[in-house]
């Protein structure tokens, strides 16, 4: 069992306090040119802008963070579980009115308790407690049987279900478990979503966390086979779209702790997918600048394209690797209504997925591997080198839609080309200046062709250095009414921008990032306030 105390938590508000100060000072002085004024635009949705800021305006406690967890490791490959206490929801994400239900089990039986929680950043504490569920009677549920494909999708009895305020504000919800027996933690995520007008619409990525999920062992990610194992990025076999040489993921189940390559080392994120590693960064400092946002899950650009198109900027965050052909297409056509697009994310429209109902008949539950997102021609051409033959259409060209696509696993600089453009103003960056470690680790390069306004505004070497990869390029494009399409072009980009409470910086082989940057943070305020302006 691995107790995280108080003296963790301590050590991780001084950093952070730490952090804090030095980007105010960095304001308050002008340091990288950054004005004396607040970063948020001022011409952003004031009614927006007012929710989000009173949201923030709340009590909020460092509560929501986990304290005691027991997680098991399954080797080779680390991945965790939290046998003793674990669980899922019914939906990716739920609108008020609407009914959530919680699937739990512990191992040992014992009680436990719920505690629901919105992050945010609260005064930089990172959470506001909503509500709570006392003495509910746990039981184990069993692990599911392998079913055809590989699929392990639970069928678990609800433990507790109930419907979501009025009042509760879109955002991304942990909620925590508590068991009686021996207290042991972890959590369960969802989100509350809307339809309102808003700024910016936040993108969770959380198709690429079910697809990522190995629970109950090491053995049963979209990237396990029986034939060999862990298909591993190189290996290219994992791109198979044999449905015997590739597993099948469903959102039934609990999420294990994520550790790819030793990526990062955090056991209190677990139960919450990838949100709080590579896109919680992102959310805080958003709510911090006090920008009008809004928040989806994947499965909600699969199914509400229009809804999309009621933001000014919708953004990709993090780990973004698994679309389906819709999602590809609705982002397209908001692009092409004035939409703004930020795809903060590396690895992102990579893997082509369908979404499937689960076995007792819900939609959007299950996944399976089709293809890439590379487009007929380049998608032949790596189905010829493979040996293979095609059994699903190509998906269209991702680069088409972000400005570049995968290019690499590793990480390194991001390096400033473009000195004089626009998103570099105030940061004080001449060309060849660098943000040390931010890129990583999978990042983006190849920039479009077929794009006339597309111009590249970093670019440099990453290692390792392999015959597959290209080097990084962050892209800019013009939109067809005035809008633009950023794409930093790493998972790590929200790294830059601020360190939570609890945030653990990740780390690869051959790059690690740095922290906040005041640099990043205005990068960043350009471009979001170029969106709302």
């Amino acid at each position: 069992m691995e107790k995280l105390d108080e003296s963790n938590a301590g050590l991780n508000r001084r950093d952070a306090l730490k952090g804090m100060t030095a980007v105010s000072l960095a304001l308050a002085t002008g340091a990288y040119g950054v004005p004396d004024a607040p970063i948020s635009s001022s011409r952003s949705s004031a009614t927006g802008r007012d929710r989000i800021r009173s949201e923030n305006a709340h009590s909020g406690t460092r509560d929501w963070l986990l304290t005691n967890v027991d997680v098991v490791m399954n080797e080779p490959v680390e991945l965790w579980r939290s046998p003793r206490i674990e669980g899922y929801c019914s939906a990716t994400s739920v609108a008020a009115g609407e009914t959530l239900k919680v699937m739990v089990s512990t191992n040992p039986v014992s009680e436990f308790c719920l505690e629901i929680f919105r992050t945010g950043y609260y005064g930089g504490t990172g959470g506001r407690f909503m509500k709570r569920f006392d003495s509910l009677q746990g039981k184990t549920q069993a692990d599911p049987p392998v079913g055809e494909n590989r699929l392990r999708e639970c069928q678990w009895e609800p433990s507790v279900e109930f419907e979501i305020p009025d009042d509760w504000l879109s955002g991304v919800y942990l909620g925590k478990l508590t068991a009686k027996e021996g207290g042991v933690q972890s959590y369960v995520i969802f989100v509350v979503r809307d339809d309102r007008p808003c700024d910016l619409l936040f993108q969770c990525s959380d198709m690429t966390w079910a697809c990522y999920n190995s629970w109950p062992t090491n053995e049963w990610s979209l990237y396990h086979n029986d034939a060999n194992g862990y298909a591993g990025h190189l290996g290219r076999k994992e791109w198979s779209t044999d449905a015997n040489d590739t597993g099948w993921v469903s959102f039934d189940r609990p999420y294990a702790h994520f550790c790819q390559d030793h990526l990062v080392d955090r056991p209190s994120s677990v139960g919450s997918g990838e949100f709080l590693l590579w896109e919680f960064p992102l959310s805080y400092w958003i709510e911090q600048q006090g920008y009008d946002v809004s928040y989806i899950s994947n499965v909600d650009t699969h199914t509400d394209g229009l809804g999309l198109q009621r933001a000014k900027g919708f953004i990709s965050v993090g780990h973004d690797e698994y679309w389906t052909r819709e999602m590809y297409d609705h982002v397209g056509a908001a692009r092409d209504a004035g939409v703004n697009l930020a795809f903060l994310s590396g690895n992102s429209v990579w893997g082509v997925v369908p979404l499937l109902p689960s076995a007792q008949g819900q939609a959007h539950r299950v996944m399976r591997r089709e293809d890439k997102f590379l487009g007929p021609e380049l998608s032949k051409m790596l189905d010829e080198r493979r040996g293979v033959a095609a059994k699903y259409p190509a998906g269209p060209d991702g680069a088409l839609l972000m400005g570049g696509r995968t290019a690499g696993i590793g990480g390194g600089a991001w390096t400033c080309t473009n000195a004089g453009h626009w998103l570099y103003e105030g940061t004080g960056m001449k060309n060849g200046d660098t943000v040390q470690g931010l890129v990583g680790w999978e990042w983006h390069g190849s920039p479009a062709r077929g794009l006339p306004s597309l111009e590249v505004i970093a670019e440099g070497p990453m290692l390792p250095e392999h015959p597959l990869y290209s080097p990084h390029a962050a892209t800019i494009y013009d939109g067809p009414k005035g809008n633009v399409v950023f794409n930093a072009g790493t998972i790590w980009w929200a790294q830059g921008l601020s360190s939570p409470p609890g945030h653990v910086l990740p780390g690869h082989h051959h790059a690690k990032p740095q922290g906040p940057d005041p640099r990043v943070q205005r990068i960043m305020a350009n471009v979001f306030n170029r969106f709302i302006r």
